[in-house]
């Protein structure tokens, strides 16, 4: 029997008021712990704690706002023995959840919100997930154009490319980088699925991928209703669902998901089918 190696599943602990999906609802540590705990039970290899919400149009909290809502968080799910990661465009807030324990700087905005951020990392062991980015999340709709040749999937994999050379001259090593391509920021729904059509051309840059489309508005708006409105958040997880077997076939690294027990259930049984026996000449 083959055995295939699914993606890791990266569930989110947003510790934030104002997340399109879940804002407020762990908000305070004891209950972003519990939520973090209910997790790591259900299955997920990651955990990623942040403290800022990147939803279009939010306002920024100021800086020790987000070191309050993180740190204490990932103290407490580092010391249960959990992979965390911390989800900040902040060198200062990157480095504090380092020390907590964090293991891995999930940044949205790939060095380019705060450039020192990448020295941080360097100084570090930690991975550094790196996201394609344009601007803050007020006024990132703004950026949403993608005329040149190629379009979004040439611009993106372009200006990753620039992050990788950024991240490497700082001094991160290749085999510590990990990119995302962005889903839902800057980007319009057809960006979106155009980007996942063509996931192989940023997979040629030659390293791991994180995919975040969990709950995002393009999924809402191929279930919107007979008035067009998209479905809302936490209607959207049949749909981010039938994406988990396609994308762990394109060999992705991570899915950062909210439901983490709905995409393990996916994965287990894509790995099911990828490691059934085939007999060959059967019909």
């Amino acid at each position: 029997m083959s055995t295939v190696v699914r993606p890791l599943v990266m569930g989110i602990v947003n510790v934030t008021p104002d997340s399109f999906s879940d804002g407020g609802l762990y908000a305070d540590t004891e209950s972003a712990l519990a939520h973090g705990s209910d997790l790591l039970t259900q299955g997920a290899d990651i955990l990623d704690v942040g403290g800022e919400s990147t939803r279009p149009g939010a306002t920024r909290p100021l800086v020790a706002e987000e070191l309050d809502r993180v740190v204490p968080v990932i103290t407490g799910l580092a010391a249960q023995g959990a992979i965390v990661s911390v989800d900040t465009m902040r060198a200062e807030v990157a480095a504090a959840a380092i020390d907590a324990g964090a293991r891995i700087v999930n940044d949205v905005s790939g060095g380019l919100a705060d450039p020192a951020v990448l020295d941080v990392v360097a100084a570090s062991d930690a991975t550094y997930v790196a996201m394609h980015w344009r601007a803050h999340s007020d006024r990132m709709a703004d950026f949403a154009t993608y005329d040149e040749p190629g379009g979004v999937v040439a611009a993106v994999v372009r200006e990753l490319s620039e992050r990788v050379e950024a991240a490497t001259t700082a001094g991160i090593d290749r085999d510590r980088l990990v990119l995302d391509p962005g889903l839902g920021f800057a980007k319009r729904g057809e960006h979106n699925w155009q980007l996942l059509a063509h996931l192989d051309e940023l997979t040629a840059l030659g390293l791991p991928l994180l995919v975040g489309a969990s709950r995002k508005t393009f999924l809402g708006a191929v279930l919107a209703g007979p008035d067009g409105t998209p479905r809302p958040p936490t209607g959207r997880e049949h749909a981010h669902s039938a994406l988990v077997p396609l994308l762990a076939d394109l060999g992705v690294w991570g899915l950062r998901v909210h439901d983490v027990r709905a995409t393990t259930d996916a994965l287990a049984a894509w790995q099911a089918w990828r490691t059934a026996p085939r007999e060959e000449g059967r019909r």
